[in-house]
């Protein structure tokens, strides 16, 4: 209903803070029918929210969690008050920046993360080496690390300088901080690490750390590419 997470939900129940239909339910596996039950929250009647969807250029140094024990700063430090509850649709590590989706439509953000849709996601990558063919060749065939088989969709040079390079890297999967571990595996450092494009959607001149809600162009952008991808 895009009041809270699935976690939240989860300990509020718990807590005996939800009645459904007047009742105190303790059980999150309950079923309820929406629109037809009454779901009370602290004895507020809650209603399905608007769906909403938003991206954000998350700086570098930002972590993807609602909060932090060691007190660094999140990416809900950027998006501010009076959006209503809001869950970043995947994850950039603290070091990586560039874009991230935010929506309160959870059965939306499972459809691109799902791996089976095979959603696009394009970064530029810094490198402290001058990359090769040889480079670019491992990274097309797969890199092998803590038994996963990593690959990538596509990766070009895009520039470079006397000491290091830019590469365009093209994803169509998300193992966990995946681009760093191939290029690590292969003996190279990233230096920086930007999500430029998801699917359809680029960064574009959105400033850093700025966020704003997506056209329904922007979002049909991604959905066009789920379709694809499956069919």
């Amino acid at each position: 209903m895009g009041y809270c997470s699935r976690a939240q939900a989860a300990g509020l129940i718990s807590a005996g803070r939800v009645r459904l239909n007047g009742v105190v339910r303790r059980d999150a596996r309950v079923l309820a029918r929406l629109g037809q039950d009454k779901i009370e929250v602290d004895g507020r009647e809650i209603r399905a929210a608007e769906k909403a969807y938003w991206m954000l250029n998350k700086p570098r140094g930002v972590v993807t969690t609602a909060s932090d024990e060691k007190g660094r700063e999140t990416v809900y430090d950027y998006i501010g008050e009076g959006r209503g509850w809001l869950a970043p649709v995947g994850r950039l590590d603290k070091a990586s920046e560039g874009l991230l989706l935010l929506t309160n439509d959870s059965e939306w953000a499972a459809r691109v993360l799902d791996p089976a849709g095979q959603v696009a996601k394009t970064y530029h990558v810094q490198v402290a080496a001058l990359t090769d063919e040889a480079l670019l060749q491992a990274l097309r065939r797969g890199v092998r690390d803590g038994g996963d088989l990593l690959r990538v969709q596509l990766v070009r040079e895009l520039r470079r300088g006397q000491r290091n390079s830019w590469l365009e890297i093209v994803l169509n999967e998300g193992k966990n901080r995946q681009i760093r571990r191939m290029l690590g595996t292969l003996g190279v450092e990233v230096l920086r690490l930007v999500r430029v494009a998801i699917g359809g959607l680029t960064l574009g001149d959105l400033a850093k750390g700025s966020c704003r809600k997506l056209t329904a162009e922007e979002k049909s952008s991604i959905e066009t590419g789920l379709r694809k991808e499956r069919n």
